[in-house]
């Protein structure tokens, strides 16, 4: 596990920094190193989480990448969409999610997506296994992005490549998360699987 340099930082990066540390934050860079990864988001309890991961995402170098679907990336704006990040999936088509963002995925150069696998700022029974099935697909490391409240640190805290036994590798992602906090840590989702379906894809 890498981490970043200070002298090999951006100016992005840097400024990134520097707007976490105005609020007593600390970015935490243990990245892949490797250009495609795709990231976990978590723990997601409040709309500043959001508001926080603007600077992260600057200050670990992230093109801010999002996921819409394809009616939104038609003339006359679908142009400044992708040039905003986006990138489209067709609703309803006979690939499922999983399957098109897996073949963006190894189509790209470089591509950096986070995904927050409980779907909603509510608690959750299990974690969506979305991201898990991505990876696996397009042969990609799985990035343990986090924020944690009390501690004040906000960034990528290592990552793994998955086995294909989703089971183990969930295990591998409860334990990281076990003592992260966020902002209402009532509302954590359940890291486990869907009752008697943990082959689905979510």
């Amino acid at each position: 596990m890498g981490k970043t340099e200070h002298k090999h930082l951006t100016w992005g990066q840097r400024l990134g920094r520097g707007l976490l540390r105005l609020f007593g934050w600390q970015v935490v860079a243990e990245l892949p190193p490797t250009p495609k990864y795709i990231v976990i988001g978590a723990f997601h309890t409040s709309n500043w989480d959001f508001v926080l991961a603007l600077p992260a995402m600057l200050a670990l170098g992230f093109r801010p990448r999002w996921i819409g679907k394809d009616s939104l990336f038609k003339p006359p704006f679908g142009g400044l969409m992708r040039l905003l990040g986006g990138i489209p999936v067709v609703r309803g088509a006979r690939r499922n999610f999983v399957e098109q963002i897996a073949e963006v995925y190894r189509k790209s150069e470089e591509l950096v997506i986070v995904i927050a696998p409980e779907g909603t700022r509510k608690k959750t029974d299990h974690w969506k296994t979305g991201f898990y099935y991505i990876a696996l697909g397009a042969g990609i490391p799985i990035a343990l992005g986090f924020v944690d409240y009390p501690s004040k640190r906000i960034g990528v805290g290592g990552y793994f490549t998955p086995s294909g036994d989703i089971r183990a590798d969930m295990e591998r992602i409860r334990a990281f998360y076990e003592n992260v906090r966020g902002k209402f840590p009532h509302e954590h989702s359940q890291i486990r699987l869907l009752d008697k379906m943990g082959d689905k894809k979510e």
